[in-house]
């Protein structure tokens, strides 16, 4: 039924077994978004969080875990195993695919992110960034691209120069 949801989303999916099965999967190919059964043969979907978690990828899998199991103390033992969301069984297609939805923007967000710890094109003397086919100051484009904001100083390494440059004292 679950594949069948999945599938009428659009979305591909491959179907395992058991636990073993789908950390073999996972091993093999590191899938964006996982959503697995609490309770299952072999390997439980809290023990394939954690190892999915252990095994810290690069690609990030956003992991959501199904259970009959209720309650704030089942949600947070999930949660701590490394689970992103968690959702109660019998499933409800509309609440599934709405988590699928927020899984693909986090996932986005974590890719727009990725590409703004990327390389930048910078100028080695003024330190401005290439940004399309204009050059700009680093200050503006990091405040435009992130919330950080600026204050400005000099370090003792510079001020020394500066210092001996203009025979200051």
């Amino acid at each position: 039924m679950l594949e069948a949801i999945l599938r009428k989303a659009g979305h591909e999916v491959v179907a395992t077994e058991d636990g073993r099965h789908a950390w073999d999967a996972w091993q093999e190919q590191c899938f964006p978004v996982l959503v697995s059964d609490w309770r299952m043969p072999a390997i439980d979907g809290l023990e394939l969080c954690r190892r999915i978690r252990q095994m810290g990828s690069p690609s990030y899998t956003y992991v959501i875990l199904l259970t009959a199991h209720g309650g704030k103390a089942n949600y947070l033992e999930a949660m701590d195993a490394g689970a992103d969301d968690f959702l109660g069984k019998p499933v409800d297609e509309d609440a599934l695919v709405a988590r699928l939805h927020v899984a693909e923007r986090i996932l986005g967000l974590r890719e727009h992110v990725k590409r703004l710890e990327g390389f930048l094109s910078i100028c080695s003397y003024c330190k401005k960034i290439r940004d399309a086919s204009q050059w700009r100051q680093m200050e503006s484009y990091v405040a435009e691209h992130s919330a950080a904001e600026f204050s400005h100083g000099i370090c003792p390494d510079c001020l020394a120069k500066v210092k001996d440059e203009y025979g200051l004292t």
